[in-house]
């Protein structure tokens, strides 16, 4: 007995799958590719601004880490500063 192919009838173990499909590209503009299928620019500025405040609020949030990091550099070379200081002021009292 041959095997079935799934395009025949029967129990199919595939789903049915529409053939007349359509993506909505709009209507076709002759051999080349246009993001605004006929649409106003809207979508692309939309976009366009979207990923500019993206770019804005990543760089504030880049200040404000910076900031928090230069403070906690500055803490922790505190104690090391003063160590240095401390051991300069011993040694140039000389032998006890």
């Amino acid at each position: 007995m041959k095997p079935r192919s799934p395009s025949t009838g029967g129990k199919g173990r595939f789903p049915h799958t529409d053939y007349f499909f359509h993506s909505g590209f709009g209507q076709w503009h002759g051999g080349y590719f246009s993001p605004y299928d006929g649409e106003d620019r809207s979508g692309f500025r939309n976009f366009y601004n979207l990923g500019r405040e993206y770019r804005i609020e990543a760089a504030r949030e880049r200040a404000k880490e910076m900031a928090v990091f230069a403070l906690i550099v500055l803490t922790s070379a505190w104690p090391v500063l003063y160590m240095v200081v401390t051991v300069v002021k011993l040694l140039s009292k000389g032998r006890p």
